[in-house]
């Protein structure tokens, strides 16, 4: 051999020739001739339509033409590929192919239960079953005055029973501000719900704050904080909204529970058609039983 015949067989591009060849009679080995046989791609004006929308929504501004057909070019390039993989079979050893695939399928079927627009009286009926997940829950309007547990010590019991008899007799709510330590959170809070209080003071103190009566300073009520002697201003019952105020959470609510039980007997009414076997791991020496889960 010549050293030019040597230099040659060195070369890169020889080397990709070569390896293109090796995976090209691969692909013909292994691949699926239906999907092969399938070479015609149709780049339709729908498509070219949502290439031109995506490109408008992100950059704010149509595409050149030189810009567009890029676009159709890696449109086609990307169904070349995807039909190759198909036909070569890399798609079923792939679990994350093999879940998206499976989600597409409920993803389609969930459009399908969507298609049905609710009427109110379903709507209504669903609120009444489920009137639970739509209730407003109890509000609390208060202010309080604040006594700081490091600040004050052993003291803060007695403290607080004589800054409560003062605040009785003499000082109104709306001077609480000035009366007690500083609280990070403020003094006035309106509309608390217990859930809304019990992330700002605890939860023994939102407790204890839904039992106390309303018109008068009463306490001390204990948080983490220290101690707080508390003027409830207003308080509302939990309730229920009318539908025509939570129609859109309502709906939305319904539409998933539709999905939800369509997946299910879509699913059902699937596996219905298979004969399931789930063998049992070799370690256990157990024989092959045949699945019967619904």
């Amino acid at each position: 051999m010549t050293g030019q015949q040597k230099r040659w067989l060195k070369e890169p591009l020889l080397h990709f020739v070569l390896i293109g060849a090796a995976l090209f009679a691969l692909f013909y080995q292994i691949a699926d001739p239906a999907i092969v046989s399938d070479s015609r791609i149709i780049i339709s004006e729908p498509d070219i339509d949502r290439m031109i929308t995506l490109f408008e929504r992100k950059l704010q501004r149509l595409p050149t033409q030189q810009e567009l057909n890029g676009l159709i070019e890696a449109q086609i390039r990307e169904e070349i590929l995807y039909r190759e993989a198909l036909a070569m079979g890399l798609d079923q050893d792939d679990t994350i192919v093999r879940r998206r695939m499976a989600q597409k399928v409920e993803f389609m079927f969930n459009d399908l239960a969507d298609a049905a627009e609710p009427t109110d009286d379903e709507l209504q009926a669903f609120l009444d079953a489920n009137s639970d997940g739509f209730i407003e829950p109890a509000r609390t309007s208060f202010v309080h005055v604040y006594l700081n547990a490091d600040k004050r010590g052993d003291s803060i019991e007695a403290e607080a029973q004589r800054l409560l008899q003062t605040l009785d007799s003499n000082l109104d709510q709306t001077d609480s501000a000035t009366t007690g330590d500083p609280f990070m959170f403020g003094y006035g809070f309106e509309n608390q719900s217990e859930h809304q209080v019990s992330r700002m003071f605890g939860r023994d103190f939102a407790k204890a704050l839904a039992t106390l009566a309303a018109d008068s300073w009463q306490g001390p009520v204990a948080s983490g904080y220290g101690l707080h002697l508390v003027y409830i201003k207003d308080r509302s019952d939990a309730w229920l909204p009318p539908l025509a105020e939570i129609r859109e959470s309502v709906l939305y609510e319904l539409l998933a529970e539709r999905r939800q039980q369509a997946n299910q007997a879509f699913y059902r009414a699937l596996r219905e058609r298979y004969d399931v076997i789930i063998e049992q791991p070799s370690q256990h020496q157990s024989m092959a039983v045949t699945d019967t889960t619904e």
